[in-house]
This record gives structure tokens, C-alpha cells and sequence, in this order.
């Protein structure tokens, strides 16, 4: 039998956002719920450190420098190129056409295919609709919500229908959960619930929110000042602003959000159980880029991860990942090999019964092997390239990820840094001078990978 799939990717959500990732701060018994009855992989990454290209990543299974979507997709034109030392390499702003999504090849096997949510994958000509989708509740052009959390949204794929006030995730979720209660025939679902959650603006329940600056309190957290001031931003139209990063996980509003979050993804998982379709699905539970630590209110803290949204460095694209299938995956158990966004489309190929598509998910590997326990055979090399300067102050950037060791080239001067991602996790100490050879070797292979897929860099001012 094939299975549902249920692939949930949170917009914005930090790698240490969860209580089962190490949050002493926030709560999310729904989501822990699932780690505990799957996998949990300590070691799990975005391709890119901003959505749009790791979600093209995702429906793919190609890096974004390959597709040539490498930075979120604005519309308007008022926010690229960033200018700083460096003037930003050009990019696409839609998923093309040509790329045959996984969406469209479940549909092509038999599958209902279902999105809710973010899309920020292009304008209306490349809608979910347009990539397989057959039904598509609130997934448009919109990178957050334009009007705020609570209705009405103004959102141009979901109908205002709802009561003024209603919280948009609990819509979103309404709108699952009728889909799969009210689904008439025994064809296995794609549910693809991509929340805009946690995205700013920063909005939630009063109640809830009240709750969480209670918390603060009792845990002393008010008493503290949680941001820090550093260097000034990077880019000529913000250059008087200078970076702030949050020290600790301690903002309310944040939280409740977070909590809103759970709720709704708790009450998805009950209406599988309901319809006695849980256990026969594979559910995904990921984000598409680091919590936003450094810039725009740095609502969270990856702590102890370098950074956040934007950068380069672990907080910036190193995420939460869980997955449960019941029957399939041990309870309880954790993955500690690094695997990344572009891993998706292979692995759910295989949970379906699929054959491979190498020629479309061509940058990734399918993990049903790691969800039965077993090893990798060898270490692969992982790659990252971002172009641009984030709006959270980080600047453009390449990297690579082999074995423990880390490497990133920074296209402003050249310089390249160099870490230990198995005894050096916060990236605290470059040892770029100290091991010449891993640092060349590493920079050659970062080099090979950026010609043969002929990534676009960034130019001087």
C-alpha cells in the first residue's frame, strides 16, 4: 500500500525552536510527539539560508544554484540587487515550468495532492496549481502575510470566509483536516502544509501571549538584556543600522506563535488518527532556513549555533528534522548523518514505490535506508551558495560540508573559514591556517561544484 504523505515545513523555525531540539523556552508537546514516535536527525539542513530556494530545493531535488533561484523571490524589484562592497548576482524569481515537482509526479502515480499554505515560488503563472497541486488553499506570491495573522487576510488563494479575527494557521489547518476527513476514494494523499508561520510580522493569541510573559518572568528572563549590538550592516541602504542578535530564546509573542503552531499540527495528526490514516503515513516535519537571530526584531536564538537567517554559518541553514511512519521508522530513534533539503524527492520515490528520477533529483539521495537504521556507506559533500546579502547582515557567501569539516569562501575578500563541526558546533574557531591541506582541498571541490553548475557570483561595486 502506498503511503500518505504528510510533509510539513515551517517558515522561519530555528534548529533549537523545539523542546525535543533543546528549547528550555517554548513548548511544542505535538511536535515532540512526533519525534518521539519517529526520527529525529540532529545533523539536518536547508540548502539555502532564506526560503524560496530551499523550498524550490524541496519540490526538485535540486540545489538552488542549480535552478538558479538562490535568494527569496521579491516582486516589486525594490529590495534587489543589495548593494555593499559587492553588488549581488542576479537570480530567478519563479520555479520554471520545466521542472517536473514531486507534486506532479505522485499526482502522475496515483496520488490526491494537496497544498496549504506558503508558496513564494513565483507569480500566478506558477502557482501550486501549476506545479501538480491539485488543490491550492492560500499558497501564492506572498512571502509572509501581507495583512498580518489575523483575518481578513487579503490573501489572493484563500477565501476571507472565516470570522474577523480568526488566526491563520488555525484556518490553514481547518483546511487539512477537511480534506482529509472528507476524502472519498482509497487513493493516498500528498498533503503539503507549509505554514507561514513563524515568519514576521510577529503576531499571536493575546492569551497565549500572556502566558509566555508569564513564563518569562518566572524563568528570570525579563531581568536580562537579550540582544547584543555588533558591526553595521553590510549594505549601503542600511549601513547606519548596526546587527542585533539575540543572546537567548525569551520573546512572548514568539513563543505563543510557536505554541499556535503546535496546536494546529497536533490537531492535523488527530484527524489521521481519526480516519485511521496514521500509521499509513510518512510524515516530514522541517523549516526552510535558520531562526531569525541577528535582524528584524531577532526573534529567536540558535545558540549554540552561529547566527541565524541570512548567514552562512550552522544557525543560518542547519534545521529541525522529524519524521514518522508507523511501522517504518523506530520510535524514539535519532540520524546523526548530515542530510539536506534536495534529499526529500528520492526518499518519497521510494516511500511510494516509485522508480528514481536521477535526471530531476539529481542533488539528492533517497534516506529509506537511514529510516531503517542503516549507515551511510561513505561521506558525501554538501554544498550551499548564496550570492546575496542577507537582509539579517550576513554577507554572499559559498560553503561546503564533508565529514566534520565545514568550509566557507566569503566572495567579498576571498577569505575562507574553516571548522569543526564535531567538536566546534558555534563555528568559534577558523582553522583554515592550522589545516592548509583540508582547507585546499575542500576549496578546490567547493570551486569544481560552483563551474559545473555554473552558479553566478557576485560582482564588485
Amino acid at each position: 500500500m502506498k503511503p500518505n504523505i504528510m510533509f510539513v515545513l515551517v517558515d522561519d523555525l530555528g534548529w533549537k525552536d523545539l523542546r525535543c531540539t533543546g528549547s528550555d523556552f517554548y513548548e511544542t508537546p505535538n511536535i515532540d510527539r512526533i519525534a518521539a514516535e519517529g526520527v529525529r536527525f540532529t545533523q539536518a539542513y536547508a540548502t539555502c539560508p532564506v526560503c524560496s530556494p530551499s523550498r524550490a530545493s524541496v519540490l526538485t531535488g535540486k540545489y538552488p544554484a542549480r535552478l538558479g533561484i538562490t535568494d527569496w523571490i521579491d516582486h516589486d524589484g525594490k529590495h534587489h540587487p543589495c548593494r555593499g562592497y559587492l553588488v549581488d548576482a542576479p537570480y530567478q524569481k519563479y520555479l520554471p515550468l520545466t521542472e517536473k515537482s514531486i507534486a506532479s509526479t505522485l499526482r502522475e502515480n496515483g496520488y490526491h495532492t494537496w497544498h496549504i499554505g506558503k508558496w513564494h515560488l513565483g507569480d500566478e503563472p506558477y502557482y501550486p496549481e501549476c506545479h501538480g497541486f491539485d488543490v491550492n488553499a492560500a499558497g501564492c506570491f506572498w512571502g509572509w502575510p501581507r495583512n498580518g495573522y489575523f483575518s481578513p487576510w487579503g490573501n489572493p488563494r484563500l477565501e476571507d470566509s472565516s470570522p474577523a479575527g480568526t488566526y491563520l494557521t488555525d484556518r490553514l489547518a481547518d483546511e487539512a483536516i477537511a480534506l482529509i476527513r472528507n476524502k472519498q476514494d482509497d487513493r493516498p494523499f500528498f498533503l503539503n502544509f507549509w505554514t507561514y508561520q513563524v515568519h514576521i510580522p510577529l503576531q499571536a493569541k493575546p492569551e497565549k501571549i500572556a502566558k509566555f510573559q508569564r513564563k518569562a518572568e518566572a524563568m528570570g528572563l525579563t531581568q536580562r538584556n537579550p540582544f547584543e549590538e555588533g558591526e553595521p550592516f553590510p549594505t549601503n541602504y542600511n549601513k547606519h543600522l548596526r546587527v542585533t542578535r539575540r543572546r537567548f530564546q525569551s520573546d512572548p509573542v514568539y513563543a505563543a506563535m510557536i505554541e499556535s503552531l503546535d496546536e494546529n499540527i497536533g490537531r492535523i495528526v488527530a484527524a489521521l488518527e481519526e480516519t485511521g490514516e496514521l500509521d499509513n503515513t510518512l510524515i516530514i516535519f522541517t523549516s526552510d532556513n535558520g531562526g531569525l537571530a541577528t535582524a528584524e526584531g531577532a526573534a529567536t536564538c540558535n545558540a549554540p549555533l552561529a547566527e541565524g537567517k541570512g548567514w552562512m554559518y550552522e544557525g543560518g541553514t542547519r534545521e529541525p528534522l522529524l519524521m514518522r511512519w508507523g511501522g517504518h521508522i523506530a520510535p524514539g530513534s535519532t540520524c546523526d548523518t548530515p542530510v539536506t533539503g534536495t534529499d526529500f524527492y528520492p526518499t518519497l520515490l521510494e516511500a511510494a514505490g516509485i522508480a528514481p528520477m536521477p535526471e530531476q533529483h539529481c542533488d539528492g539521495i533517497s534516506l529509506m535506508p537511514l529510516l531503517a537504521g542503516q549507515k551511510p556507506c561513505q561521506d558525501r559533500p554538501l554544498f550551499w551558495h548564496y550570492p546575496h546579502y542577507g537582509n539579517q547582515g550576513g554577507t554572499p557567501g559559498s560553503s561546503i560540508r564533508l565529514g566534520d569539516h565545514k568550509l566557507i569562501e566569503f566572495f567579498e575578500d576571498g577569505r575562507l573559514e574553516l571548522y569543526d563541526l564535531k567538536n566546534d558546533p558555534g563555528e568559534t574557531r577558523n582553522l583554515a591556517a592550522t589545516l592548509p591541506d583540508t582547507t585546499h582541498e575542500l576549496a578546490q571541490r567547493l570551486r569544481a561544484w560552483r563551474a559545473s553548475i555554473h552558479a553566478l557570483i557576485p560582482v564588485r561595486a
